[in-house]
């Protein structure tokens, strides 16, 4: 996989332990499938082949594991507490998620919040997407960058760091904006509620980036575990080429979708339209800015060009 993590030759060390599939899927084989195969289906993300064979080999694990940091974190809290003299209440743990467009880390997201919520310690399980936290497309349009939608400038990079601050400090209550992808834009008055999780999973394009010039912390630095999801740029491309010809003949045909201009496209032109936006927004930004975070990752998801992972690699203690 030329453009995925280096495979360092003899004699070199990595950060990461690589583990094949068939390796990882037998880490976990006592762990419980507490999903339905129709509630694997109504996860599905358009034109991702996801079933119960990938639920069981690959997601399963993933949520033991994850169901194991996320014990550890409490307990330490538990420890610290008591080495202070405090009686805190243990705050979120707290997942960032991350990725390319197209490449699966939305319906990724999904599915952890409802296979970690299937265990006991940890039920409340809330999941937020940094699109809420995309600055309205008027204020876009006034800074001159709506073709940038999606780049680490088009956040309102403060009010997602307050967000997940507020939340991992055990707050009650805490409000996010919402998105609509109907829209294509921030709903106004519209919200997202979270109140105190026991896990947090925040998913989006740029969860990973480092500080912003000037500033000293990220939303990153606030993580307790973060997954990269990963494949070929050439396989992104083409299943954002599909997605796009899925949506054209779907949602965009609703007259209220920002994109309804686009449903009355032949195929070869909505081919070519998806093509287009990929090699003009899409891929420069995976490549200038997604790309370079997946190294900062707690776990990278290796995904085939079927979408299938192949291989894990899971950042050494």
């Amino acid at each position: 996989m030329a453009d995925s993590l280096s495979i360092p030759a003899v004699g070199q060390t990595t950060p990461f332990v690589e583990i094949d599939r068939a390796e990882w899927a037998a880490l976990a084989p006592a762990t419980p499938h507490p999903l339905l195969e129709t509630e694997i289906v109504q996860l599905r993300g358009l034109g991702e082949p996801l079933d119960i064979t990938e639920v069981t080999e690959v997601y399963l694990p993933l949520s033991r594991l994850l169901n194991l940091y996320a014990a550890g974190y409490h307990n330490l809290h538990r420890s610290t507490s008591a080495f202070l003299g405090e009686k805190a209440r243990s705050t979120p743990f707290v997942i960032g998620v991350a990725g390319s467009v197209a490449v699966g880390k939305s319906t990724i997201a999904r599915l952890l919040r409802e296979l970690l919520a299937r265990w006991e310690d940890t039920p409340r399980v809330e999941l937020v997407t940094t699109d809420g936290f995309l600055l309205p497309n008027r204020e876009l349009l006034r800074r001159g960058i709506m073709e940038r939608k999606g780049f680490p400038e088009s956040y309102d990079r403060r009010a997602l760091l307050r967000f997940v601050s507020a939340v991992k400090s055990g707050a009650e209550e805490v409000r996010a904006p919402f998105y609509s992808h109907l829209s294509y834009d921030i709903v106004p008055d519209a919200q997202i509620v979270v109140r105190q999780p026991d896990i947090l999973i925040v998913e989006g394009l740029n969860v990973l980036q480092p500080p912003a010039a000037g500033n000293n912390l990220a939303v990153s630095d606030l993580f307790d575990f973060t997954i990269y999801v990963d494949a070929r740029t050439s396989d992104i491309a083409h299943w954002y080429e599909e997605r796009f010809l899925k949506l054209q003949r779907g949602a965009f045909a609703n007259p209220s979708s920002y994109f309804h201009r686009y449903s009355s496209l032949t195929e070869d032109e909505a081919r070519h339209t998806a093509q287009t936006i990929w090699a003009s927004i899409n891929e420069p930004n995976l490549l200038q800015n997604v790309l370079p975070t997946r190294s900062r990752a707690t776990l990278v998801l290796q995904k085939g060009a079927n979408h299938a992972v192949r291989r894990v690699l899971l950042r050494k203690l």
